[in-house]
Protein backbone atom coordinates (compact mmCIF):
# COMPACT_ATOMS: atom_id res chain seq x y z
CA UNK A 1 0.00 0.00 0.00
CA UNK A 2 1.44 3.38 -0.93
CA UNK A 3 1.18 5.61 1.89
CA UNK A 4 1.64 9.33 1.45
CA UNK A 5 4.13 11.45 3.27
CA UNK A 6 3.74 15.19 3.53
CA UNK A 7 6.48 17.66 3.88
CA UNK A 8 5.66 20.77 5.81
CA UNK A 9 6.55 23.82 4.04
CA UNK A 10 6.97 26.95 6.70
CA UNK A 11 7.66 30.44 6.23
CA UNK A 12 7.81 32.93 8.74
CA UNK A 13 6.41 36.80 9.23
CA UNK A 14 7.86 38.50 12.54
CA UNK A 15 7.05 41.85 13.04
CA UNK A 16 9.36 43.71 15.50
CA UNK A 17 8.39 47.06 16.91
CA UNK A 18 11.35 49.51 17.17
CA UNK A 19 11.94 51.46 20.21
CA UNK A 20 12.18 54.93 18.81
CA UNK A 21 11.31 57.76 21.11
CA UNK A 22 8.66 59.09 18.24
CA UNK A 23 6.30 57.46 15.97
CA UNK A 24 7.33 56.89 12.64
CA UNK A 25 6.13 59.74 10.36
CA UNK A 26 4.97 62.48 13.18
CA UNK A 27 6.46 63.56 16.46
CA UNK A 28 4.03 61.61 19.12
CA UNK A 29 5.31 59.58 21.86
CA UNK A 30 6.16 55.86 20.94
CA UNK A 31 5.73 54.46 24.27
CA UNK A 32 2.36 53.42 23.93
CA UNK A 33 2.53 50.28 26.16
CA UNK A 34 0.31 50.72 29.30
CA UNK A 35 -0.22 54.03 28.89
CA UNK A 36 -3.83 56.26 28.93
CA UNK A 37 -5.52 55.52 25.71
CA UNK A 38 -5.64 58.11 23.09
CA UNK A 39 -2.93 60.42 25.27
CA UNK A 40 -0.28 59.92 21.94
CA UNK A 41 -1.84 61.13 19.24
CA UNK A 42 -2.26 63.86 16.94
CA UNK A 43 -3.53 64.35 12.64
CA UNK A 44 -1.39 62.12 11.25
CA UNK A 45 -1.56 58.96 13.31
CA UNK A 46 -5.46 59.61 13.58
CA UNK A 47 -5.22 59.77 10.14
CA UNK A 48 -7.25 62.93 9.78
CA UNK A 49 -7.77 64.29 5.93
CA UNK A 50 -4.88 66.70 4.62
CA UNK A 51 -2.61 65.52 7.30
CA UNK A 52 0.88 64.89 5.95
CA UNK A 53 3.78 62.25 6.81
CA UNK A 54 7.23 62.91 7.94
CA UNK A 55 9.71 59.78 7.52
CA UNK A 56 11.64 59.08 11.12
CA UNK A 57 15.19 58.82 10.03
CA UNK A 58 16.37 57.03 13.19
CA UNK A 59 13.52 53.91 11.99
CA UNK A 60 14.88 53.67 9.19
CA UNK A 61 18.65 53.69 10.18
CA UNK A 62 17.55 50.78 12.67
CA UNK A 63 15.50 48.76 9.98
CA UNK A 64 18.22 49.16 7.09
CA UNK A 65 21.35 47.84 10.28
CA UNK A 66 18.71 44.82 10.98
CA UNK A 67 18.41 44.13 7.29
CA UNK A 68 22.82 44.13 7.76
CA UNK A 69 22.71 42.06 10.54
CA UNK A 70 20.70 39.81 8.63
CA UNK A 71 22.97 39.34 6.05
CA UNK A 72 20.94 41.31 3.71
CA UNK A 73 21.60 43.14 0.66
CA UNK A 74 21.01 47.20 0.52
CA UNK A 75 19.62 48.48 -2.41
CA UNK A 76 20.73 52.09 -3.50
CA UNK A 77 16.96 52.81 -4.32
CA UNK A 78 13.84 52.11 -2.06
CA UNK A 79 10.13 53.83 -1.48
CA UNK A 80 7.22 53.74 0.73
CA UNK A 81 4.06 52.11 -0.61
CA UNK A 82 0.22 52.69 0.31
CA UNK A 83 -1.22 49.00 1.19
CA UNK A 84 -5.01 49.35 1.07
CA UNK A 85 -7.42 47.62 3.15
CA UNK A 86 -10.63 48.68 5.72
CA UNK A 87 -10.29 47.70 9.21
CA UNK A 88 -11.46 49.51 12.30
CA UNK A 89 -8.01 49.70 13.63
CA UNK A 90 -6.65 51.60 9.95
CA UNK A 91 -8.30 55.06 10.43
CA UNK A 92 -7.22 56.92 6.99
CA UNK A 93 -8.13 53.35 4.87
CA UNK A 94 -4.42 52.38 4.42
CA UNK A 95 -1.16 51.69 5.84
CA UNK A 96 1.80 52.84 4.87
CA UNK A 97 4.60 50.06 4.06
CA UNK A 98 6.99 49.07 1.82
CA UNK A 99 6.22 46.48 -1.47
CA UNK A 100 8.59 45.97 -4.41
CA UNK A 101 11.37 47.99 -3.55
CA UNK A 102 12.27 47.21 0.41
CA UNK A 103 15.17 48.78 2.37
CA UNK A 104 16.82 45.21 2.55
CA UNK A 105 16.54 41.55 0.77
CA UNK A 106 17.85 38.19 0.14
CA UNK A 107 19.85 37.53 3.77
CA UNK A 108 19.90 34.49 5.89
CA UNK A 109 20.00 33.22 9.56
CA UNK A 110 22.34 30.05 9.96
CA UNK A 111 20.80 27.40 12.29
CA UNK A 112 22.91 25.43 14.59
CA UNK A 113 22.80 22.14 12.31
CA UNK A 114 24.59 24.85 9.34
CA UNK A 115 21.11 25.29 7.31
CA UNK A 116 20.47 28.48 6.35
CA UNK A 117 16.84 30.08 6.44
CA UNK A 118 16.62 32.63 3.92
CA UNK A 119 15.07 36.03 4.62
CA UNK A 120 12.89 37.21 1.47
CA UNK A 121 12.96 40.87 2.86
CA UNK A 122 13.09 43.27 5.51
CA UNK A 123 11.19 46.21 5.60
CA UNK A 124 9.34 49.65 7.28
CA UNK A 125 5.92 50.17 7.84
CA UNK A 126 3.43 51.62 10.44
CA UNK A 127 1.74 49.59 13.12
CA UNK A 128 -1.72 49.83 13.72
CA UNK A 129 -4.38 51.31 16.19
CA UNK A 130 -5.11 48.42 19.31
CA UNK A 131 -8.67 46.90 19.18
CA UNK A 132 -10.30 45.82 21.90
CA UNK A 133 -13.31 43.54 21.85
CA UNK A 134 -16.10 43.57 24.55
CA UNK A 135 -18.10 40.98 24.03
CA UNK A 136 -21.82 40.83 24.99
CA UNK A 137 -23.57 40.43 28.72
CA UNK A 138 -20.25 42.13 30.16
CA UNK A 139 -20.81 45.27 32.71
CA UNK A 140 -19.74 47.84 31.03
CA UNK A 141 -18.63 51.93 32.18
CA UNK A 142 -19.52 53.06 29.38
CA UNK A 143 -22.90 54.34 29.25
CA UNK A 144 -25.45 53.30 26.30
CA UNK A 145 -24.12 50.22 25.57
CA UNK A 146 -25.87 47.19 24.92
CA UNK A 147 -25.42 43.64 25.32
CA UNK A 148 -24.41 42.69 22.04
CA UNK A 149 -21.12 43.03 22.78
CA UNK A 150 -18.58 45.84 21.25
CA UNK A 151 -15.25 47.56 20.22
CA UNK A 152 -12.67 50.24 21.76
CA UNK A 153 -10.06 51.36 19.66
CA UNK A 154 -6.87 52.63 21.19
CA UNK A 155 -4.94 54.73 18.91
CA UNK A 156 -1.58 55.28 20.96
CA UNK A 157 -0.36 52.25 18.84
CA UNK A 158 -1.02 53.68 15.46
CA UNK A 159 1.89 54.92 13.32
CA UNK A 160 4.73 53.17 16.14
CA UNK A 161 7.31 52.11 13.86
CA UNK A 162 7.11 48.45 12.94
CA UNK A 163 9.96 46.23 10.95
CA UNK A 164 8.85 43.10 9.06
CA UNK A 165 11.07 40.46 8.85
CA UNK A 166 9.85 38.14 5.86
CA UNK A 167 11.55 34.39 5.34
CA UNK A 168 11.59 31.97 2.46
CA UNK A 169 9.36 28.83 3.23
CA UNK A 170 12.72 27.22 4.67
CA UNK A 171 11.42 25.37 7.52
CA UNK A 172 10.61 22.37 7.95
CA UNK A 173 9.37 21.48 11.32
CA UNK A 174 8.36 23.74 15.14
CA UNK A 175 11.74 23.27 16.19
CA UNK A 176 13.88 24.70 13.27
CA UNK A 177 11.48 27.78 13.64
CA UNK A 178 11.71 28.73 17.34
CA UNK A 179 15.48 28.06 16.78
CA UNK A 180 15.64 30.85 14.10
CA UNK A 181 13.26 33.14 16.40
CA UNK A 182 15.45 33.03 19.61
CA UNK A 183 18.47 33.79 17.39
CA UNK A 184 16.37 36.79 15.55
CA UNK A 185 15.24 38.47 19.25
CA UNK A 186 18.43 38.11 20.27
CA UNK A 187 19.95 39.75 17.09
CA UNK A 188 17.85 42.76 17.45
CA UNK A 189 18.31 42.89 21.22
CA UNK A 190 22.01 43.14 20.32
CA UNK A 191 21.44 45.46 17.55
CA UNK A 192 19.35 47.68 21.20
CA UNK A 193 16.44 48.71 18.84
CA UNK A 194 13.82 46.88 20.03
CA UNK A 195 13.44 45.20 23.42
CA UNK A 196 11.88 42.56 21.41
CA UNK A 197 9.24 41.38 24.49
CA UNK A 198 6.70 39.48 23.04
CA UNK A 199 4.31 40.26 26.07
CA UNK A 200 4.23 43.89 25.27
CA UNK A 201 3.94 43.07 21.42
CA UNK A 202 7.68 44.35 20.34
CA UNK A 203 7.78 41.27 18.07
CA UNK A 204 4.48 39.21 16.98
CA UNK A 205 4.90 35.55 15.26
CA UNK A 206 3.11 34.72 11.86
CA UNK A 207 4.16 31.35 10.55
CA UNK A 208 2.83 30.07 7.10
CA UNK A 209 2.03 26.67 6.90
CA UNK A 210 0.96 24.04 4.41
CA UNK A 211 2.16 20.68 3.32
CA UNK A 212 3.33 19.43 0.38
CA UNK A 213 4.72 15.46 -1.18
CA UNK A 214 6.88 16.49 -3.87
CA UNK A 215 9.38 18.98 -2.57
CA UNK A 216 6.97 21.64 -4.92
CA UNK A 217 5.71 24.69 -2.98
CA UNK A 218 1.82 24.16 -2.17
CA UNK A 219 -0.85 25.35 -4.10
CA UNK A 220 -2.45 26.90 -0.63
CA UNK A 221 -1.27 28.66 2.58
CA UNK A 222 -2.70 28.71 5.73
CA UNK A 223 -1.30 31.82 7.98
CA UNK A 224 -1.64 32.39 11.57
CA UNK A 225 -2.09 35.52 13.14
CA UNK A 226 -0.38 37.55 15.66
CA UNK A 227 1.09 35.01 18.14
CA UNK A 228 3.16 35.96 20.93
CA UNK A 229 5.53 33.60 22.40
CA UNK A 230 7.87 30.68 21.26
CA UNK A 231 5.54 27.91 22.63
CA UNK A 232 2.55 28.91 21.40
CA UNK A 233 3.78 29.40 18.06
CA UNK A 234 5.72 25.80 18.29
CA UNK A 235 2.13 24.42 18.96
CA UNK A 236 0.78 26.45 16.69
CA UNK A 237 2.73 24.64 13.34
CA UNK A 238 2.40 20.96 15.13
CA UNK A 239 -1.40 21.49 15.34
CA UNK A 240 -1.85 23.15 11.66
CA UNK A 241 0.53 19.90 10.17
CA UNK A 242 -1.60 18.05 12.04
CA UNK A 243 -5.08 19.61 10.66
CA UNK A 244 -3.76 19.92 7.08
CA UNK A 245 -2.38 15.98 6.70
CA UNK A 246 -5.93 14.87 8.18
CA UNK A 247 -7.39 17.08 5.44
CA UNK A 248 -4.94 15.76 2.71
CA UNK A 249 -6.10 12.13 3.55
CA UNK A 250 -9.32 12.59 3.03
CA UNK A 251 -8.33 14.17 -0.01
CA UNK A 252 -9.42 18.01 0.61
CA UNK A 253 -7.38 20.93 -0.04
CA UNK A 254 -7.06 23.09 3.04
CA UNK A 255 -8.83 26.04 2.71
CA UNK A 256 -6.18 29.11 2.05
CA UNK A 257 -7.18 31.21 5.32
CA UNK A 258 -5.75 33.01 8.03
CA UNK A 259 -5.87 31.45 11.28
CA UNK A 260 -5.24 32.47 14.66
CA UNK A 261 -4.10 30.29 17.94
CA UNK A 262 -6.72 29.73 20.64
CA UNK A 263 -4.62 28.52 23.85
CA UNK A 264 -7.64 27.64 25.87
CA UNK A 265 -8.55 25.46 23.20
CA UNK A 266 -5.06 24.38 22.64
CA UNK A 267 -6.45 24.61 18.88
CA UNK A 268 -6.18 27.32 15.68
CA UNK A 269 -9.08 28.54 14.70
CA UNK A 270 -10.20 30.38 11.75
CA UNK A 271 -10.59 34.21 11.01
CA UNK A 272 -10.79 35.43 7.36
CA UNK A 273 -10.50 33.84 4.09
CA UNK A 274 -6.47 34.56 2.73
CA UNK A 275 -6.19 37.78 1.05
CA UNK A 276 -3.76 37.70 -2.22
CA UNK A 277 -1.16 41.15 -2.85
CA UNK A 278 -3.33 42.48 -5.36
CA UNK A 279 -6.08 42.91 -3.16
CA UNK A 280 -4.36 45.38 -1.21
CA UNK A 281 -3.99 47.62 -4.64
CA UNK A 282 -0.26 48.89 -3.67
CA UNK A 283 0.88 52.00 -5.02
CA UNK A 284 3.64 54.00 -4.36
CA UNK A 285 3.00 56.52 -1.18
CA UNK A 286 2.65 59.90 -2.98
CA UNK A 287 3.56 62.01 0.39
CA UNK A 288 6.84 60.21 0.72
CA UNK A 289 9.54 61.08 -1.70
CA UNK A 290 11.94 57.91 -2.86
CA UNK A 291 14.64 56.79 -0.31
CA UNK A 292 18.13 57.02 -2.26
CA UNK A 293 21.50 55.51 -0.36
CA UNK A 294 24.67 56.45 -1.29
CA UNK A 295 27.84 52.98 -0.85
CA UNK A 296 28.92 55.33 1.69
CA UNK A 297 26.29 55.13 4.11
CA UNK A 298 25.77 51.81 3.88
CA UNK A 299 29.77 51.27 4.82
CA UNK A 300 28.63 53.31 7.72
CA UNK A 301 25.66 51.51 8.78
CA UNK A 302 27.82 48.43 8.59
CA UNK A 303 30.50 50.53 10.88
CA UNK A 304 27.75 51.01 13.17
CA UNK A 305 27.09 47.51 14.15
CA UNK A 306 29.20 45.83 17.09
CA UNK A 307 30.00 42.01 17.63
CA UNK A 308 27.03 40.40 17.10
CA UNK A 309 25.98 36.60 19.07
CA UNK A 310 27.39 34.36 16.66
CA UNK A 311 30.47 35.84 16.33
CA UNK A 312 30.87 36.91 20.08
CA UNK A 313 30.07 32.97 21.03
CA UNK A 314 32.82 31.95 19.02
CA UNK A 315 35.14 34.31 20.43
CA UNK A 316 34.08 33.72 24.22
CA UNK A 317 34.59 29.69 23.22
CA UNK A 318 38.02 30.66 21.47
CA UNK A 319 39.49 33.58 23.84
CA UNK A 320 38.15 32.23 27.44
CA UNK A 321 38.22 28.49 27.04
CA UNK A 322 34.90 28.00 27.54
CA UNK A 323 32.29 25.32 27.21
CA UNK A 324 29.70 25.91 24.18
CA UNK A 325 27.57 25.70 26.57
CA UNK A 326 29.26 28.10 29.46
CA UNK A 327 28.79 30.48 25.96
CA UNK A 328 25.51 30.32 25.15
CA UNK A 329 24.95 31.23 28.10
CA UNK A 330 27.21 33.94 28.86
CA UNK A 331 26.00 34.97 25.10
CA UNK A 332 22.27 34.69 25.16
CA UNK A 333 22.28 38.76 26.26
CA UNK A 334 24.65 41.70 25.58
CA UNK A 335 24.25 42.73 28.88
CA UNK A 336 25.62 39.34 30.72
CA UNK A 337 28.33 39.11 27.94
CA UNK A 338 29.66 42.51 28.97
CA UNK A 339 29.29 42.26 32.61
CA UNK A 340 31.25 38.45 32.26
CA UNK A 341 34.11 39.98 30.79
CA UNK A 342 34.75 43.09 32.89
CA UNK A 343 34.54 40.66 35.74
CA UNK A 344 37.32 38.98 33.79
CA UNK A 345 39.40 42.21 33.64
CA UNK A 346 38.77 43.18 37.49
CA UNK A 347 39.53 39.64 38.54
CA UNK A 348 42.71 39.26 36.45
CA UNK A 349 45.69 40.25 38.97
CA UNK A 350 43.87 38.33 41.59
CA UNK A 351 44.45 35.32 39.28
CA UNK A 352 40.97 33.90 39.63
CA UNK A 353 40.70 31.47 36.65
CA UNK A 354 37.50 32.63 34.12
CA UNK A 355 35.96 29.37 34.64
CA UNK A 356 35.40 29.93 38.44
CA UNK A 357 34.09 33.46 37.28
CA UNK A 358 31.34 32.26 34.61
CA UNK A 359 30.67 29.01 37.30
CA UNK A 360 30.13 31.37 39.54
CA UNK A 361 27.95 33.91 37.15
CA UNK A 362 25.59 30.64 35.93
CA UNK A 363 25.29 28.66 38.72
CA UNK A 364 24.19 31.30 41.58
CA UNK A 365 22.27 33.56 38.56
CA UNK A 366 23.92 36.34 39.85
CA UNK A 367 22.17 39.99 39.56
CA UNK A 368 24.01 41.68 37.45
CA UNK A 369 21.70 45.10 37.69
CA UNK A 370 23.21 44.96 41.37
CA UNK A 371 25.83 43.31 41.53
CA UNK A 372 28.81 45.23 39.87
CA UNK A 373 31.70 42.94 38.46
CA UNK A 374 34.38 44.33 41.33
CA UNK A 375 31.87 42.79 44.14
CA UNK A 376 32.04 39.48 42.59
CA UNK A 377 35.74 39.05 42.37
CA UNK A 378 35.92 40.22 45.66
CA UNK A 379 32.87 37.20 46.82
CA UNK A 380 34.25 34.62 45.03
CA UNK A 381 38.08 35.97 46.56
CA UNK A 382 36.22 35.52 49.92
CA UNK A 383 34.93 32.55 49.20
CA UNK A 384 38.59 30.93 48.53
CA UNK A 385 39.55 31.77 52.22
CA UNK A 386 40.38 28.87 54.20
CA UNK A 387 40.92 28.02 58.37
CA UNK A 388 43.92 27.04 59.44
CA UNK A 389 44.09 24.08 61.24
CA UNK A 390 46.93 21.70 63.15
CA UNK A 391 48.61 19.07 61.67
CA UNK A 392 48.11 17.06 64.52
CA UNK A 393 43.89 17.74 64.69
CA UNK A 394 44.01 17.13 61.19
CA UNK A 395 45.23 13.87 61.55
CA UNK A 396 43.08 13.30 64.08
CA UNK A 397 40.05 14.02 61.69
CA UNK A 398 41.70 11.53 59.00
CA UNK A 399 41.71 8.58 60.90
CA UNK A 400 38.59 9.42 62.14
CA UNK A 401 37.32 9.25 59.09
CA UNK A 402 39.50 6.38 57.46
CA UNK A 403 38.32 4.20 60.51
CA UNK A 404 34.24 4.74 59.23
CA UNK A 405 34.61 4.18 55.62
CA UNK A 406 36.92 1.57 55.56
CA UNK A 407 35.46 0.81 52.14
CA UNK A 408 36.22 4.00 50.63
CA UNK A 409 39.77 3.46 51.97
CA UNK A 410 40.08 0.14 50.47
CA UNK A 411 38.41 1.47 46.85
CA UNK A 412 41.54 3.85 46.72
CA UNK A 413 43.78 1.29 47.31
CA UNK A 414 42.98 -0.86 44.86
CA UNK A 415 42.53 1.54 42.34
CA UNK A 416 39.74 3.89 42.62
CA UNK A 417 41.73 6.93 42.23
CA UNK A 418 37.86 8.87 42.59
CA UNK A 419 37.37 7.63 46.30
CA UNK A 420 39.58 9.81 47.46
CA UNK A 421 37.37 12.46 46.94
CA UNK A 422 34.66 11.14 49.09
CA UNK A 423 37.61 11.12 51.81
CA UNK A 424 38.18 14.87 51.37
CA UNK A 425 34.61 15.24 51.41
CA UNK A 426 33.55 13.52 54.90
CA UNK A 427 37.38 15.01 56.57
CA UNK A 428 35.70 18.81 55.78
CA UNK A 429 32.61 17.79 56.66
CA UNK A 430 33.68 16.56 59.98
CA UNK A 431 36.38 19.14 60.91
CA UNK A 432 33.86 21.78 60.84
CA UNK A 433 35.73 24.36 59.45
CA UNK A 434 36.77 26.00 56.12
CA UNK A 435 39.81 23.84 54.89
CA UNK A 436 41.66 23.39 51.78
CA UNK A 437 40.61 20.86 50.08
CA UNK A 438 43.98 20.02 48.19
CA UNK A 439 45.27 20.51 51.39
CA UNK A 440 43.19 17.80 53.11
CA UNK A 441 43.74 15.61 49.66
CA UNK A 442 47.41 15.61 49.82
CA UNK A 443 47.38 14.82 53.62
CA UNK A 444 45.17 12.01 53.23
CA UNK A 445 47.34 10.76 50.14
CA UNK A 446 50.56 10.36 52.52
CA UNK A 447 48.27 8.90 55.32
CA UNK A 448 46.89 6.28 52.76
CA UNK A 449 50.30 5.25 51.37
Amino acid sequence: MNIKKYQPVIGLEVHVELKTKSKMFCGCSADHFGQKPNTHTCPVCLGLPGALPVPNKKAIDWCIMIGLALNCKIPLFSKFDRKNYFYPDLAKGYQISQYDEPFCQKGFIELSNGKKIGITRVHMEEDTAKLMHQFGNQKSKIKNQNDEGYSLIDFNRSGVPLVEIVTEPDFENAKEVVEYLKKLQQIVRYLNVSDADMEKGNMRLEPNISLTTNNKLPIYKVEVKNINSFRFVEKAIEYEIKRQTESLKEGKIPVQETRGWDEDKQKTVTQRVKEEANDYRYFPEPDIPPIRLSELQITNYKLQIKELPDAKLIRFIKSYNLSQYDAEILTRQIGLANYFEESVKVGKPHQISLKQIANTIINKKIDIKNILPAQLIKNIISSQKTDDIGEDKLREIINKVMKENSKAVEDYKSGHENAIMFLVGQVMRNSKQKLDANKVKEKLKKVLQ
